[in-house]
């Protein structure tokens, strides 16, 4: 199943790997999982229109949110192709270069998702720090500015990674630990050193989710200091409430990874069914989470929701 150094890569294709230990169970692994599927990528949609539907949504904080939403539709759709193959027709080659392209879209989607989140930090700290100016400060234009430099930037990062591992020898065996393709994964397949492409990857973590998780930080520290500046107790419990929708899903996006991380640094030798487990949790759970959470606590997302069907009916 290897490639020769002298053979052609657009002959070559990875084999992904399901779930290990429960092959036989894949089918019926497969309703849970296209059930979080269809709940991410449509509570995700329902909430990128109602904010296009409805004027008194287009704020700041919904139009944020609404980039988060398509973000984490990218993320789910990305993944679906080989993940539901896998359990509904044991569908597991996959040719190297789509292989290349699903790692690029699913890196890039969850870069965007981590820039969108510090841009929401941002946002929440403008309008705990300086609520009167809040939509002067965040301006359509400026928020249009924010989305489109947060894609360019995700985008410049990701790109060279799927070059310079199509460049690569590829002699080993070339079956993959997940039920998709990410970069941590095919740098282990080439015969050749992969030692700028590791170097590459640990750059971009760092230039990506690693300064984002820090300024969002930094962002959290200067709201904290702004609320309790705040002489009345019903004021600061009303800023801080603003911040629990966002603070959820910062948790959501981020606790998952750092669990990821440190399984693959620390428990190498745990089994291959945790690794994937912790994986999915990563891929899965935010999108699937983040509507819910934002249609629970949000009310005007939840009655713009509402509205949506209302009208659907009316007509």
């Amino acid at each position: 199943m290897g490639m020769k150094s002298n053979e052609s890569v657009d002959l070559f294709s990875v084999y992904l790997t399901g779930i290990p230990g429960l092959e036989a169970q894949h089918v019926w692994l497969s309703i849970p999982f296209f059930t979080m599927y269809i709940v991410a990528i449509v509570g995700n949609s329902l909430i990128m229109a109602a904010v296009q539907a409805d004027s008194a949504l287009h704020e700041p904080m919904y139009l944020f949110l609404s980039m988060l939403a398509i973000t984490e539709v990218g993320v789910s759709v990305s993944t679906l192709p080989t993940v539901m193959g896998i359990l509904w027709f044991d569908a597991r080659r996959v040719n190297f270069d789509g292989c290349l392209a699903q790692m690029f879209f699913i890196h890039t989607f969850s870069g965007m998702e981590s820039g969108v989140l510090l841009a929401m930090s941002y946002d929440r700290f403008v309008a705990i720090y300086n609520p009167l100016r809040y939509t002067a400060i965040l301006t359509l234009p400026r928020i249009i500015s924010m989305g489109a430099g947060i894609t360019l930037k995700s985008v410049a990062l990701m790109a060279p990674l799927p070059v310079l591992l199509r460049q690569l020898p590829y002699c080993h065996i070339n079956i993959l630990s997940h039920s998709y393709c990410l970069h941590s994964d095919l740098i282990q397949l080439p015969c050749a050193d992969t030692k700028l492409n590791s170097l590459l990857g640990l750059s971009i973590v760092l230039a990506t989710f690693g300064l984002d998780s820090l300024l969002i930080v930094v962002s959290y520290a200067l709201i904290l200091y702004t609320v309790l500046g705040i002489a009345s107790g019903e004021g600061r419990k009303k800023a801080l409430n603003t911040c629990v929708s966002h603070i959820c899903a910062v948790l959501v996006y981020y606790v998952p990874m750092i669990g990821v991380s440190v399984m693959h640094r620390v428990a190498k030798h745990a089994s291959p069914m945790a690794h994937t487990l912790m994986s999915s949790i990563y891929l899965f759970v935010p999108p699937v989470l983040n509507p819910i959470i934002y249609s629970i606590k949000t009310r005007p997302i939840r009655q713009g929701i509402v509205s949506l069907f209302c009208k659907k009916e009316s007509v």
